[in-house]
């Protein structure tokens, strides 16, 4: 995904072309990372000192309807970023400290061969491995 990709799909799905989504979607495009709303709101703020949570995480959640944005949970909440453009199937790593994701090329799904019976349709799966890339090795957090 990128920033003219996003705000074509807004457009084509309906929905308005605003200031608020245009800056949203840009922060995305510049920090190809997983982002909490706060972080999101605390961006925002610079420009938009009035805006609220509500409107930022409504507008996150939209964006991820949309599948502009793809979304994870670390340490219990919830985090956005720009959905991957990588044409093949893949998971992530994920560092716990930044946020950074790194694409994962095998998918544990193939050696579970077919376990599953003729009750159940497996429509959709997701693999992360989270933990603390070369730039957050060293700190605190990292070395617990």
């Amino acid at each position: 995904m990128n920033l003219e990709k996003a705000l074509d799909r807004l457009k084509e799905q309906g929905y308005k072309y605003t200031g608020k989504r245009e800056m949203i979607v840009s922060l995305f495009a510049e920090e190809k990372r997983y982002l909490s709303a706060k972080d999101v709101l605390t961006h925002m703020q610079k420009e938009y000192p009035g805006v609220s949570f509500d409107t930022v995480y409504r507008n996150l959640s939209l964006f991820a309807d949309l599948e502009i944005l793809e979304t994870t949970e670390l340490e219990g909440e919830k985090k956005f970023r720009f959905s991957c453009s990588t044409p093949h199937h893949h998971h992530h790593l994920i560092c716990m400290e930044c946020g950074k994701t790194k694409h994962i090329h095998a998918c544990p799904m193939e050696h579970l061969g077919t376990p599953f019976d003729e009750e159940f349709s497996v429509t959709g799966h997701k693999f992360e491995v989270y933990g603390y890339c070369a730039d957050c090795k060293n700190n605190s957090k990292a070395n617990v």
